[in-house]
């Protein structure tokens, strides 16, 4: 493809880029409208685009007590979401691998998450997010440890059962969620495990798994075998050179399969709404606003998408250069 140098063609071509940018912004901008709105606003027969502000839905969607209360530990919250960014932003200034830096970075969010509650006050959508948490990190460890190993041994070891068990990933991928969310159901109440945590996450490693064997595999398909071959005539036995050799470089690939592993569970509706009662997360806890009479559910269920999103934003904008790197590198080949 060569690039235009009429004028006015490269003019329609940022017009037409510009128009669909806002076709695909507007949705959530809208929503953040709604979020800072009062449901009378909201709700009004024509669009209100001038209305004054509020943060009540936000406040009455996180905490259980009054937003004056909770000034002096959100005011700590920012400085510290702050300060993470700085970290994030600046992570090739500091002398430690960036990877680690982001890890840790995720981390410290988490653990301030989590030990949040012991100190305020906070509604029951705020456990949602601790159980969203929870879920989306242990699939994706599980996920990434299993998909890595068998993406590498699918990758090295061409055989006709590797054949098979290629095709019979991509055939158990494509049926539909609903079709295995009854057994899933089945053996949680038979195993006393409905309800809980390990039980979502082993589902959704169970349905996501094929997804990251594919796509690791591919990556690995990439690295020459000389490369570990050269390890292991230096000595380092297979898996050795798997992990000091084959990872490092593999760390692009496995930040975009965990990427795409980590939306589809932070995202995922109907196995969290089925097998679970209690401890729900986010996409399910958003669901009990969408429906009913009560005007005020409007805001809140806007103010819920908006919270929602945000998490996800932060991690996409921290891991992006890893993301364009290991989908550049997955799709060239040579």
């Amino acid at each position: 493809m060569t690039r235009t140098e009429n004028p006015l063609a490269r003019f329609l071509i940022y017009i037409a880029l510009a128009l669909f940018t806002v076709y695909n912004i507007l949705p959530f901008a809208w929503t953040i409208m709604s979020s800072i709105k009062l449901p009378k606003d909201a709700n009004a027969r024509i669009p209100r685009f001038t209305f004054s502000p509020t943060g009540e839905n936000y406040a009455e969607l996180w905490l259980n007590m009054r937003p004056e209360d909770f000034a002096p530990y959100g005011l700590a919250l920012v400085v510290f979401i702050f300060l993470l960014g700085v970290v994030g932003f600046s992570a090739n200034r500091i002398p430690a691998p960036n990877s680690l830096i982001y890890m840790g970075c995720i981390l410290a969010g988490v653990l301030v998450a989590v030990a949040l509650p012991e100190v305020v006050n906070t509604a029951e959508f705020y456990d949602y997010l601790i159980n969203s948490v929870i879920v989306t990190i242990g699939t994706l460890c599980v996920s990434l440890t299993i998909g890595a190993l068998a993406g590498y041994g699918l990758a090295r070891f061409r055989h006709v059962v590797s054949v098979y068990i290629l095709v019979i990933a991509l055939a158990f991928r494509s049926l539909p969620s609903l079709a295995l969310v009854l057994p899933f159901y089945y053996l949680g109440q038979l195993s006393g495990l409905y309800d809980t945590h390990i039980l979502l996450i082993f589902c959704l490693v169970a349905v996501n798994q094929p997804f990251t064997i594919w796509m690791l595999r591919s990556f690995f398909m990439e690295i020459p075998i000389e490369i570990e071959e050269a390890a292991m005539i230096d000595g380092a036995g297979r898996l050795r050179s798997f992990i000091s050799v084959i990872v490092p470089i593999m760390w692009p690939g496995i930040i975009t399969t965990g990427l795409f592993t980590l939306l589809l569970a932070y995202n995922d509706f109907l196995l969290a709404r089925i097998l679970t009662q209690i401890n729900w997360t986010l996409p399910v806890g958003i669901a009990q606003w969408t429906g009913g009479e009560d005007p005020g559910h409007v805001t809140l269920a806007a103010a819920a998408s908006v919270s929602t999103t945000l998490p996800i934003l932060v991690v996409i904008i921290f891991f992006q250069k890893y993301l364009i790197r290991g989908l550049a590198s997955g799709a060239v080949k040579g």
